[in-house]
C-alpha cells in the first residue's frame, strides 16, 4: 500500500513539474530572449508627416546578432546597392562609394537592456557612419518573441521621423 501511495505521489510531483516547466520558459527576461541571430526583415521610416520610407529598400538584406556576453553586431543593406564596376573596392568611383553609403550601415559594440522600459541600448564602438562612434543609442522594443523581433529607434538622424526594424530568428 505504501508503493502505492510513493509512486502516486512521484507520479504527481512529475505532472507538477511539466506544468510548471514550460510557464518557467515564458518567464525569460528581455535580455536572455534577445540572445541569438536575427534576420533583417525591413526598416521603415515613418516621417514627422506621416509619410512612410525604406531606407534599405523593401527587400534588405543584413542580420543582428546579441552575444550572451553582451556584444552586438547589426548590419542592414539594400538588395540594390551596386557594384564596383573595377571589382576592387578600393578603387570604386565617388559615385559607387556615394550609393553604397547611402544604402547601407554596419555598426557593432556592446548592448544593454533595461527590462523595465523595454529598451535595448547600442553602446557603438564603430560603426561604417563614423559620426556615430562613442554613442549610446536606445531602440524600444515594440515585439520580442522566440521568432519576431522588432525594435524603434525613435529619432532618425536629421529629423526624419522614427525608424522601426523588423527581424526575424535565424533558423
Amino acid at each position: 500500500m505504501k508503493k502505492i501511495y510513493l509512486a502516486a505521489a512521484i507520479a504527481a510531483v512529475l505532472m507538477v513539474g511539466q506544468i510548471i516547466g514550460p510557464a518557467n520558459a515564458q518567464t525569460k527576461t528581455l535580455r536572455e530572449m534577445i540572445v541569438g541571430t536575427w534576420i533583417f526583415g525591413v526598416a521603415e521610416v515613418l516621417a514627422p508627416d506621416g509619410k512612410k520610407s525604406f531606407p534599405f529598400g523593401e527587400t534588405p538584406k543584413g542580420m543582428l546578432i546579441f552575444t550572451p556576453d553582451g556584444y552586438f553586431s547589426q548590419v542592414h543593406v539594400a538588395s540594390d546597392v551596386p557594384k564596383i564596376a573595377s571589382n576592387n573596392r578600393l578603387t570604386g568611383t565617388a559615385e559607387e562609394y556615394a550609393a553604397i553609403m547611402k544604402r547601407s550601415i554596419s555598426v557593432f559594440g556592446k548592448y544593454s537592456v533595461n527590462e523595465e522600459k523595454k529598451t535595448v541600448t547600442f553602446n557603438i564602438v564603430s560603426a561604417s557612419f563614423p559620426n556615430w562612434e562613442g554613442e549610446a543609442q536606445e531602440r524600444t522594443i515594440d515585439k520580442l518573441t522566440a521568432d519576431e523581433f522588432v525594435n524603434t529607434n525613435p529619432n532618425v538622424a536629421g529629423g526624419r521621423g522614427k525608424a522601426s526594424n523588423y527581424y526575424k530568428r535565424a533558423k
